[in-house]
């Protein structure tokens, strides 16, 4: 039920039908437009929301059925049921045109997921086209609506003598005006016309006589006569009858189409009413589209749970002028039923309060509505409104007593499963008495659990709903620095009407404002300064959080920035490897050149001493351009900053001690000294440098990036050799951790596989032995994050099988 009986024209509804009616494509929509209504069963609710919100998908991906000839063919079916009658060739191409439409639309639909459209493919489940319809129209009538000549052996060949004699009559007529022609006979420049069906050639009429014939029109001005050539006159006949012919054969033709569409007509209705609420729904759909809207959490209870919500055809009327309608937030369930609205006029009470009243009624006549995702809603089973002047003359009514009658019809039929709306509550009478009506009339709301948005300027309305358990109150924002409205509802707190305010911004005089000011209540002044007060802390609390968001969306952008240039960093520092990498593997490869090279110089010259000696020098000459690589290696891998924090100690230099090697920027470790030689740790190389090119650094001031990097190199380097030189020499394809704990496993596999891919070894073999499996996971794991492993597989059976991984690198 709603109350009263023009709520769609006071709430906007009418509006919005006009609107939805544009979108449709044919007067069958159209009509259902007009045959909305507002209900109250949660099922049929439920059904057109989301039938219409299934379509809204369909047009958003690209799948919306076709748009054309939605014609209302209604009349044409019921021509067609009575007996000997017959469609006309118009006529059925509109029948064969909405067809196809039909047939078109059913073919989209039934190939959409029915878990994704269950709604529509329901609709379309028993709709059936006759397709042997379709073709059997198509067959006789062509794509302009005309009769085929095909569509019969006799009419095609009707046709084609009318075609026959109508050469033979315009090569005639050729002849007869070419004669007149010359002698200037005729009268303009048209050589033929047409009088009543008949081929006639106009004649200047002093020369009727010139040509034999019948007469059958004269000019208006008498100047021209019309005859038809004696020697035509046969010919004219022939066509004449040809085409009494062909229209026989036509409606012949056309008596059989209709006889053979006939059977079909009820299945044809019924496939139409289908069409017709295809309409309907496209139109809703665009609708939703235009207005951003969506189908909410729809409950079986009564509830609103809306989340910026915005009224829609404000928001359709800002947008055509590029301003953007703000959205409102609102809720009411059990525990709290009435939001009573307070505020400044013109602050946007009313608006909000039609905004809740046309979306609660837009979703119960099926329509989808402009709130964000995550919004739930509602059913009531009456809507009640009392918005605007209702006064009467007939029934002798004034604004007050109207209001008051609304009242009573709402206490009447109101109960829990009812929304009023209600404006400036409690005004158009004497206001001690008007705030004392209302107060009453809002606690037998209360009684009845009722749920309500009203309007009101009434502090003791205000001060109930701080007291009441399901009364809330509400408060339109203004900005009271600029004496703006900020349409915005904030819940939880009253609002003022700054009416002293307003009206000294509209330039009331000084004096009348301190009088009305001096004639306030000490109370009520109390209530509008702190309310005032209140205002001003929140809009200065929302001037704050606007700025917390702006830093907060700089310090965003900077971790963002940071993030970037992190992985900048890191990809240098991958492509910086990359290139020692290949330095290390050429050097690698010039070196056993030259340790072969030199090998098989001793045996040729069978160990000569000095041949010895210098081939020792040049083997020394490499293994310092080796170092040199390994020196370049771990620099690159050193933080920029640490070359900063160097800091020089002009002490004696004792093991334990860290130096750099003059003209170089790697830090080393002071291993031992003999003589003055002293034997140093770079990372894990080690060589032996003259002490005179030492410099002692002080310690207390290094990163532990390198003094911890040198202590974890001491107890993981020892086994694996000190140089690049030793690890060609001694590395083994293959790695026994049997007896290891799982803890330890992974590291050691790490190193292995590190030295395996920086010597570009192919094949490799862990073993891990059988046990319950828990290394051979381990193992595995590790080497699965090695982009350079091709393969992993057991071992052959015979040699060990699970207990061996072999491992294929690229």
């Amino acid at each position: 039920m709603v109350y009263p009986e023009n709520i769609e024209s006071k709430l906007g509804f009418d509006k919005v039908r006009e609107l939805l009616a544009d979108e449709c494509q044919g007067i069958l929509g159209r009509q259902l437009i007009d045959k909305m209504e507002f209900h109250n069963d949660y099922e049929t609710i439920a059904s057109l929301t989301e039938q219409t919100e299934e379509f809204k998908k369909l047009i958003e991906t690209g799948q919306s059925p076709p748009e054309s000839y939605y014609f209302d063919v209604t009349a044409y079916l019921a021509k067609a049921s009575i007996v000997n009658n017959f469609l006309t060739e118009s006529e059925f191409y509109d029948v064969k045109r909405s067809l196809d439409t039909l047939y078109q639309t059913l073919r989209v639909i039934r190939r959409q997921p029915k878990e994704e459209f269950p709604r529509l493919q329901s609709m379309c489940q028993d709709i059936e086209v006759p397709y042997e319809v379709i073709q059997d129209i198509e067959r006789v009538i062509d794509d302009k609506g005309q009769m085929r000549s095909n569509a019969s052996p006799e009419l095609q060949k009707i046709r084609q003598a009318i075609v026959r004699t109508q050469v033979t009559l315009r090569k005639k007529l050729v002849s007869i005006v070419e004669d007149l022609r010359k002698n200037d006979y005729l009268r303009s420049d048209v050589d033929t016309t047409v009088r009543e069906g008949r081929m006639v050639v106009p004649i200047k009429t002093e020369y009727r006589k010139q040509l034999k014939g019948i007469v059958h029109d004269t000019s208006s001005t008498g100047q021209t006569i019309f005859i038809e050539p004696e020697a035509i006159v046969d010919l004219n006949n022939d066509i004449k009858q040809f085409m009494h012919q062909e229209r026989f054969e036509i409606v012949r033709i056309l008596t059989d189409l209709t006889t053979f569409l006939r059977p079909h007509l009820y299945t044809l209705k019924y496939a139409y009413e289908f069409l017709a609420q295809v309409d309907f729904i496209r139109a809703k759909a665009r609708f939703a589209i235009k207005l951003n809207a969506i189908n909410p959490d729809f409950q079986k209870r009564a509830l609103i749970d809306w989340q910026n919500a915005y009224h829609p055809l404000l928001y359709l009327s800002y947008k055509k002028q590029g301003k953007t309608v703000l959205p409102n937030t609102l809720f009411l369930d059990g525990n709290q039923r009435i939001l009573l609205i307070s505020g400044p006029n013109a602050g946007g009470k009313s608006v909000l309060l039609k905004t809740v009243g046309l979306l609660q009624y837009m979703f119960q006549s099926g329509l989808l509505i402009p709130v964000q995702e995550g919004s739930k809603i509602g059913i009531f089973d009456q809507l009640f409104i009392d918005i605007g002047d209702e006064q009467s003359i007939d029934n002798d009514l004034s604004t007050y007593s109207s209001h008051l009658y609304n009242m009573k019809k709402f206490l009447i039929a109101g109960n829990k499963r009812t929304l009023a709306l209600i404006d400036e509550f409690g005004t158009g009478t004497e206001p001690q008495v008007g705030a004392s009506i209302a107060e009453a009339i809002l606690e037998e709301f209360e009684k009845q659990r009722m749920y309500a948005v009203i309007t009101t300027h009434y502090a003791n309305l205000k001060f109930m709903a701080e007291k009441s358990q399901f009364i809330v109150n509400g408060a339109m924002r203004y900005d009271v620095d600029k004496l703006e409205p900020l349409f915005k509802l904030e819940i939880g707190k009253p609002g003022s009407s700054f009416a002293l305010e307003i009206a000294k911004k509209i330039g009331l005089p000084s004096d009348v404002i301190k009088s009305a000011h001096s004639k306030l209540g000490g109370e009520q002044l109390e209530v509008e300064r702190l309310l005032r007060q209140l205002e001003k802390q929140r809009s200065n609390l929302d001037r704050e959080q606007t700025s917390l968001r702006k830093q907060g969306l700089e310090v965003d952008k900077l971790l963002r920035e940071n993030q970037a240039l992190k992985d900048d960093l890191k990809k240098n520092k991958q492509k910086y490897m990359q290139e020692a990498k290949k330095e290390a593997e050429a050097l690698l490869q010039k070196a056993n050149q030259r340790i072969e090279n030199t090998i098989r110089t001793i045996k040729e010259q069978q160990a000569d001493k000095k041949i010895t000696k210098s081939v020792r020098k040049d083997l020394d000459s490499l293994q310092d351009e080796l170092n040199r690589v390994e020196y370049e290696s771990e620099e690159k891998q050193l933080p920029k900053n640490d070359e900063e924090m160097i800091r020089y100690v002009d002490t004696e230099i004792k093991q334990g001690d860290f130096v750099q090697i003059k003209g170089q920027t790697a830090v080393a470790e002071v291993l031992s000294i003999k003589n003055k030689d002293a034997l140093l740790r770079i990372g894990s190389l080690k060589t032996t440098v003259k002490m005179n090119r030492l410099q002692k650094v002080d310690e207390k001031i290094l990163p532990t990036s390198i003094t911890g990097n040198m202590n974890s190199t001491t107890n993981s380097g020892s086994g694996s050799g000190s140089t690049l030189h030793n690890k060609v020499l001694h590395f083994s394809p293959d790695l026994d951790v049997r007896g290891k704990r799982a803890e330890e496993v992974n590291p050691i596999v790490t190193e292995f596989m590190d030295d395996a891919v920086m010597l570009s070894q192919k094949n490799l073999r862990i073993l891990h032995g059988k046990g319950e499996g828990i290394l051979r996971q381990v193992v595995r794991d590790a080497l699965r994050q090695y982009p350079q492993v091709q393969s992993i597989k057991d071992e052959h059976a015979d040699r060990g099988g699970a207990g061996v991984t072999l491992v294929a690198l690229k």
